[in-house]
């Protein structure tokens, strides 16, 4: 079987390849920017057909798929963090929504039937009412930022394709995940980095935070992706579903954690530039 991941380079494609690799018999398909990171596929380079293309380049995309006729699609790429959507929200949009529309179009035009998955976001849900817990995939969807606009737009745009052209698309949406390779700027890598920095005295014993108070359902990123393949195996097009673990911490609980296996006594200390615009208080 012909697998091709976007975003194969980032945190969550890289686990998706290594998960592949692992199970056997798949041809495993990548692409890259000129300026695409690769530390995080190092380990697998021997293993897998990495090939130059810009998502957001439809003609490229288009020659990409044309020449690898892949059998399924797992669609990662995206700029993927929330705060960098605040200050960069066009290209975010770009990115995620006419990134996706280029495969989508590829897929189309070159009359090839791939099962795809797209990495939705438990972004999507936004605003939700204390009687809506837990979320269903039926919840109304109200984005608060604009990394999750652009995550509703991928999601009704693969449904769109599905009835519109009949497209093999599995909609997913994907709560928070961590585990090895998680880019430093997210909360958990953030915070265990800061403490890493303070034992090792390169900071002062007094780690920088945000919003301490939201909620959110963290999975194993390596779970996360078993849950990608298995929604290909037993998904049904045109459906969407939510992946998470079911269960809800404060970030506040995830930093005691992390503080309890500090090796020094270290001053929690908030700081307004972490703080977002509008903030997601549960998800």
């Amino acid at each position: 079987m012909k697998v091709l991941i976007t975003g194969i380079t980032g945190f969550v494609g890289s686990h998706l390849a290594d998960f592949l690799l692992e199970k056997g018999g798949i041809e495993v398909y990548g692409i890259e920017r000129w300026r695409s990171r690769t530390e995080n596929i190092e380990h697998i380079k021997d293993k897998i057909a990495l090939m130059g293309c810009d998502i957001r380049d439809a003609s490229s995309v288009k020659k990409l798929i044309k020449k690898i006729k892949p059998e399924r699609i797992f669609h990662l790429a995206a700029q993927s963090f929330v705060p960098t959507s605040w200050h960069a929200p066009q290209e975010t949009l770009t990115t995620n929504i006419i990134g996706e529309l280029n495969v989508f179009e590829a897929v189309r035009e070159l009359g090839v039937n791939p099962l795809i998955q797209i990495a939705g976001s438990s972004e999507e849900y936004g605003l939700v009412k204390e009687d809506e817990l837990p979320i269903k995939e039926t919840n109304p969807l109200r984005p608060l930022s604009p990394y999750a606009v652009s995550k509703v737009g991928q999601d009704l745009l693969g449904y769109q394709y599905y009835k519109s052209y009949g497209l093999n698309i599995i909609r997913t949406r994907g709560f928070n995940h961590s585990g090895p390779r998680r880019g430093e700027v997210f909360v958990c890598s953030d915070f265990a980095k800061q403490i890493a920095r303070i034992e090792k005295k390169k900071q002062k014993p007094v780690i920088s935070v945000g919003n301490l108070e939201a909620i959110r359902d963290f999975t194993d990123v390596r779970d996360m992706v078993r849950a990608y393949w298995l929604a290909t195996e037993k998904g049904k097009p045109g459906e969407v579903y939510n992946i998470c673990s079911g269960k809800g911490y404060k970030i506040k609980e995830v930093l005691d954690i992390l503080l309890g296996l500090a090796k020094e006594k270290i001053e929690i200390k908030k700081d307004p530039k972490r703080m977002r615009p509008s903030d997601v208080p549960v998800l």
